[in-house]
């Protein structure tokens, strides 16, 4: 019996390594297109309290727990490994696929509020290649959308435009009182 379990245990690979290898995999194609990575410290919630965090999140947003280790490997030699300092303790990991990140950390902060966990906050953030540690978080939370972005510059753009036009059909006033002036002048002379 011990030789038949030894030549099982070489000839296939461990069911572990084949999990944390998939897990990995997942964790790399999250990463594909993703245009922020954080992690949010999860120490003490319920598996119930994920899930109603999961369900608040927009549809471009993913939250998964993994273990800090496999995160640690996927990020490896990627833009987000300078997220590794922060992959300490019980994280899960928050994976925004779209440039509307306020709107995806929203419900976070909401989550935390709600059920007062102050102490379940982010451990750290990449946006852009830059770290965000937790007490920077209020840069991303108060970042505009990308729609919000686009109505303040064609507001820029379209303000001197309209002020150009406003100017070219305004009645010139000066003109037309010099113009009644003179008129009012010549009439007085005669």
């Amino acid at each position: 019996m011990a030789s038949l379990r030894s030549a099982v245990s070489t000839s296939l690979p461990p069911i572990r390594a084949a999990v944390s290898r998939m897990k990995k995999e997942m964790v790399r194609r999250e990463l594909e297109n993703c245009h922020l990575l954080a992690g949010i410290w999860c120490h003490g919630l319920t598996v119930r309290q994920l899930q109603a965090l999961r369900g608040a999140l927009p549809p471009s947003a993913k939250l998964i727990v993994a273990k800090n280790t496999l995160v640690e490997k996927a990020i490896a030699g990627t833009r987000w490994e300078p997220l590794r300092p922060c992959a300490k303790g019980m994280n899960a990991w928050l994976f925004v696929h779209s440039d509307e990140i306020a709107p995806a950390l929203k419900p976070c902060r909401d989550f935390q509020r709600d059920f007062k966990l102050a102490l379940n906050d982010f451990t750290g953030a990449v946006f852009e290649g830059r770290l965000y540690g937790p007490d920077d978080f209020q840069a991303l939370e108060t970042m505009p959308t990308r729609m919000e972005s686009y109505a303040y510059l064609l507001g820029c753009l379209q303000t001197p435009a309209v002020s150009l036009l406003s100017i070219l059909q305004a009645p010139d006033t000066d003109a037309d009182q010099a113009a009644e002036g003179a008129a009012a002048a010549a009439a007085s002379e005669n």
